[in-house]
């Protein structure tokens, strides 16, 4: 059982640091997709008009006439090639999909260059120094209550390799507190700040850490198939344990081309790291954004975030799956 010390930490300051204005929490609506997409199949196989409850849902668009464009392809899973495909369209389990009501943060829409907002950081974010060289801070947008940031103290690129002291930090939180860990290599992959960080969304002992966790670990244990791009999926036995944390981000750079950290100036590709207590994903990525949807690790965890820029038309007819396909490299 963990301490979860940094948790109550980071939930004590994020309740001052929004009194100051500090902390801006993201206000997001979950989308009925079960509905929406129930309600929308009778009304086609009907012919009829559309539930009110779907108008309102902002699926409601009209009927296209092209399927996702998915076959059977192959996944890199483990070192292997795989045989595998996307589900069809009408398939959103267990995607869970939040529509922005609040304003979109300013460094997402912002155009040229942008402030650093870890150098210096606000320390009314600051949760605890991990060593002389990282920091644990608030993520000023949190998406949940104890949404936070390891950072380094000195400025290190984003697009650079994640190296030993990086991973001693994730190791430090990581043996206190559990939860969904996610980082984005590079903006093609999702990252909106060029200061090197990686996040933590905390989760209570013995819940899932996503919404796809349960495939992950079906994959894992050949129970299911594998995914149409490009990625690595190997399992943890340690948590917070920085030697194998280092041995898994190496041993998939290695395997999916992404070159070798260390020895390489930086990653050859861009690409998200997910992992939690039982499994650890790289994901290779070719383009940041399709139809007005963002993409960050966090979709290749099951969720994804509606803003206005978002073509919803396109995602009902596409499907989540076909999002993501879209947005990782494809298998060669």
């Amino acid at each position: 059982m963990r301490a979860e010390r940094y948790w109550q930490r980071a939930l004590e300051r994020s309740q001052g640091a929004a009194a100051s204005g500090s902390l801006v929490p993201l206000d997001t609506e979950i989308l009925d997709l079960g509905r929406v997409l129930a309600a929308r199949a009778a009304a086609d196989g009907h012919q009829g008009g559309m539930d009110p409850a779907v108008e309102n849902s902002g699926l409601e668009d009209t009927e296209g006439s092209e399927g996702s464009g998915l076959g059977a392809r192959s996944a890199v899973a483990d070192g292997q090639v795989h045989a595998g495909g996307s589900p069809g369209p009408s398939d959103w389990s267990p995607f869970v999909v939040r529509r922005l009501l609040s304003a979109t943060p300013k460094h997402l829409t912002r155009a040229g260059p942008r402030p650093n907002p870890f150098l210096p950081w606000d320390r009314d974010l600051a949760v605890a120094p991990l060593g002389s060289s990282h920091l644990l801070l608030l993520n000023k947008y949190p998406v949940q209550a104890g949404h936070v940031l390891v950072i380094t103290q000195q400025w290190q690129p984003q697009q650079g390799w994640l190296g030993p002291t990086d991973w001693d930090a994730v190791a430090e939180v990581d043996g206190d507190t559990g939860g969904l860990w996610f980082f984005n290599s590079s903006p093609a992959a999702g990252a909106s700040q060029p200061h090197r960080h990686l996040q933590l969304l905390p989760r209570q002992e013995g819940t899932p850490s996503c919404p796809l966790a349960p495939q992950l670990l079906d994959q894992l244990e050949g129970n299911q198939g594998t995914w149409p791009w490009r990625y690595q999926l190997s399992r943890r036995h340690h948590y917070g344990d920085p030697d194998e944390l280092r041995a898994l981000y190496g041993n998939h750079a290695r395997a999916l081309g992404l070159g070798e950290p260390g020895r390489d100036p930086q990653p050859r590709h861009p690409y998200n790291l997910l992992f939690d207590d039982q499994w650890f994903l790289t994901v290779q990525r070719q383009r940041d954004d399709w139809a007005g949807f963002s993409v960050n690790a966090l979709g290749f965890a099951g969720y994804l975030l509606v803003t206005d820029r978002a073509d919803l038309d396109w995602l009902r007819c596409q499907g989540p799956w076909a999002l993501l396909e879209t947005v990782a490299s494809k298998v060669q």
